[in-house]
């Protein structure tokens, strides 16, 4: 069985005609990740034996001749910030080693309702603090396209899963880029949904103003199929919305679209191999009849600055709960407060420390009005540039990845260019707004991938465009 060519699509049709059954499927994929596995190491924890249990659940269905859900037998993943209920869920991170999920996240229950089987948690930069994959307590993930090179993250294994065919769709979480940073440096389609079509509900928070679970597939159609399963509003989740068809129906026709392109995305800090993609890809566009208009996003720049004071503001708040007394890991001392400095100490990593310390000042006393108070109203400044380019434009587009994906070890002793990596996707999140990471080109065998950004729950328009792309421009497999 060709694993590569297998969509949500063919699986169901393929187990609704027989041509397979769903324990056929999970065996090709298990069998996948057992021989592939080592040497990325996508994976924190793989679950062989419930994989196919439900494989037969599903066979079961086809034998009985019962209409199959529309999920039926796809295997996916889950990132390790989701919890999955009876399953280990450590964010990537020591302190969480032996902690066991209560309950299911709302996304995993639609999921698993809509017939998908879960072959295992990925693994991501701890506590989702990274854009490489290299921060994770359980050893850095590598790029299936080039294993001496990072993945991009934090989404890291999940991508990586992906495109190593391990599974054929995957769960991710994006706060600044983390589900479309490593969909473009693996070569795969990853998606961001607007703030709130997609209940957080179980998942483990980084930066609460900010997080948003989205889906990563080898194509445009599986990311909307997956997207469409996990939205909508949750009672669990205040910030949650209803995302009905009406909100991102749209009538134009795709040729009929301006498309925006910043001044300030394709400029300094754009590594030359990411701009001729770009460019590449804009005048295919415009030779299929699709209008561009240069606009400027005047205050995108600031974007990274400001999103490295409010995340770890929020990080500072939301892991003070790790404190070795409730759950997760505890590092006993003579007091009570020994007991948070020393579980602390000892099993967050560097890069979380390092956070949790950079929020902890800004929101200290004297420095809340100068830090965290001027970067929340660079924030609004931003959500007004993008209202502003979307009374002109009907999307915009821009590299995902600033420079083509870089080799392990390269950044992790400078946490600045690190987080440089955000520059281009991190806007979106600040604002709010959906965005989706398609393939655009390759650099010898390093993939470079272009997103569209898109209004407020204008995902069907987000979705239309990328499939389009997808199929029309950069056919894939022509």
């Amino acid at each position: 069985m060709d694993l590569s060519s297998l969509t949500i699509g063919k699986i169901v049709q393929g187990l609704e005609s027989k041509k397979f059954s769903g324990q056929e499927i999970i065996d090709g994929f298990l069998d996948n990740i057992s021989k592939k596995e080592k040497k990325i190491n996508a994976f924190i924890s793989v679950f062989e034996k419930e994989a196919k249990e439900q494989a037969k659940t599903i066979d079961a269905m086809v034998s009985a001749k019962r209409k199959l859900p529309p999920l039926a037998g796809v295997p996916v993943a889950i990132k390790d910030n989701i919890l999955v209920k009876g399953k280990r869920a450590t964010a990537g991170s020591k302190i969480l080693d032996n902690y066991i999920a209560p309950y299911d996240a709302t996304v995993v229950k639609k999921l698993k309702e809509a017939g998908a089987i879960i072959v295992g948690k990925t693994n991501l930069d701890e506590f989702a603090m990274g854009a490489s994959g290299e921060y994770s307590a359980y050893g850095p993930t590598k790029n299936p396209n080039d294993l001496e090179y990072a993945p991009g993250g934090s989404s890291s294994g999940s991508a990586a899963a992906v495109a190593a065919n391990m599974c054929v769709g995957a769960f991710g979480s994006d706060t600044a880029g983390s589900v479309r940073q490593p969909a473009s440096a693996c070569g795969i389609v990853g998606m961001k949904p607007t703030y709130g079509a997609v209940s957080r509900y179980g998942l483990i928070a980084m930066a609460s103003s900010l997080d948003q679970i989205g889906p990563l597939s080898k194509n445009t159609e599986d990311a909307r199929i997956l997207f469409d399963i996990i939205k909508g509003r949750d009672e669990m989740d205040s910030t949650s919305c209803e995302m009905g068809r009406e909100y991102g129906a749209t009538d134009k026709p795709i040729k009929d679209l301006v498309i925006g392109l910043p001044k300030e995305c394709s400029g300094q800090g754009i590594q030359k191999e990411v701009r001729d993609v770009l460019e590449a890809s804009i005048q295919k566009l415009k030779q299929s009849g699709i209008k561009f208009e240069i606009l400027s996003l005047p205050h995108l720049g600031y974007g990274v600055a400001c999103y490295y004071i409010i995340t770890p503001a929020e990080v500072s708040s939301n892991l003070a709960r790790y404190d070795g007394i409730r759950y997760g890991m505890s590092e006993p001392g003579d007091e009570l407060l020994d007991t948070y400095v020393n579980t602390r100490a000892e099993y967050f990593g560097n890069e979380v420390k390092r956070r949790i310390m950079l929020g902890t000042y800004v929101l200290s006393a004297g420095y809340y009005d100068a830090y965290y108070l001027r970067a929340q109203k660079v924030r609004t400044k931003i959500v007004e540039d993008f209202k502003k380019a979307f009374e002109k434009v009907d999307l915009i587009l821009a590299p995902t990845l600033p420079t083509l994906p870089f080799k392990l070890g390269d950044r992790l002793d400078d946490p600045l260019s690190m987080y440089l990596a955000d520059l281009l996707t991190v806007p979106a999140n600040l604002a709010g707004l959906p965005a989706i990471s398609v393939p655009a080109g390759k650099s010898g065998n390093l993939p470079i991938g272009i997103q569209f950004i898109a209004p407020p729950f204008k995902e069907d328009l987000l979705f239309s465009a990328a499939n389009y792309f997808e199929n029309e421009i950069t056919p894939r497999h022509s």
